[in-house]
């Protein structure tokens, strides 16, 4: 396996199904121009040419990506995820105490420009849905449990900045004068559930959060 693709950053293989922890920082999948050729998918391609990349996650946020070995289950899983069988959850760090211990935000979103993607809450956007509980606080700051119920680019970056509670560490969404509390973002695909469409099985992966809450 060659040093680009860290072998700890495989969390699952089962048959033609792999599932990565990416870091942050890192794209899922190539950009335009060669100063954004590196990413995971080109990466697990080195070792597993045919390898095909199941869904993203942004840059900045990290955690569990799956990866199928076939055309075939490629398009299982990709089925899945457009029929919303895929529980996804996201850990996220952001500003402020929420007035409730959990809440539903229901707010569409739209591209509100192309270079760099950003996007924002629009009533003529796609019909967006995040599900929120909160974990944890300290200071003035909190960690919230996500579930979003649609996959929208950017959805809960963009979904915590419009309920008040921008992430820590996001440079696109967050408060201009706040300060990093460190030098990532603080959102993190944490957990994936769904059932597998070879064995019929549900398959529950984890991955553990990579980021503190901030002390007070």
């Amino acid at each position: 396996m060659p040093d680009s693709l860290d072998p700890n950053w495989i969390v699952h293989q089962q048959g033609d199904l792999l599932v990565f922890n990416k870091p942050a920082g890192l794209l899922s999948q190539p950009g335009l121009g060669p100063e954004l050729a590196d990413s995971l998918i080109s990466r697990v391609q080195a070792c597993w040419p045919q390898a095909l990349l199941v869904h993203r996650l942004d840059r900045d946020t990290s955690g569990l990506i799956l990866v199928a070995l076939t055309s075939a289950l490629h398009r299982a899983l990709s089925g899945l995820f457009a029929e919303r069988q895929v529980q996804k959850r996201y850990v996220a760090d952001v500003h402020g105490v929420p007035d409730a211990a959990e809440g539903l935000i229901e707010l569409p979103i739209a591209k509100r420009q192309h270079r760099p993607p950003l996007y924002g809450v629009d009533p003529a956007g796609k019909p967006s849905c995040t599900v929120w509980q909160c974990l944890d606080t300290a200071a003035d700051v909190s960690r919230l449990a996500l579930e979003p119920r649609t996959g929208r680019s950017h959805q809960l970056r963009v979904h915590l900045q419009a309920l008040g509670h921008p992430i820590l560490g996001d440079p696109l969404y967050g408060p201009l004068d706040a300060p990093l509390p460190s030098t990532r973002l603080h959102l993190h695909a944490a957990g994936l559930s769904l059932v597998h469409p070879a064995s019929g099985q549900r398959l529950v992966v984890e991955a553990p959060i990579p980021f503190q809450l901030p002390a007070p």
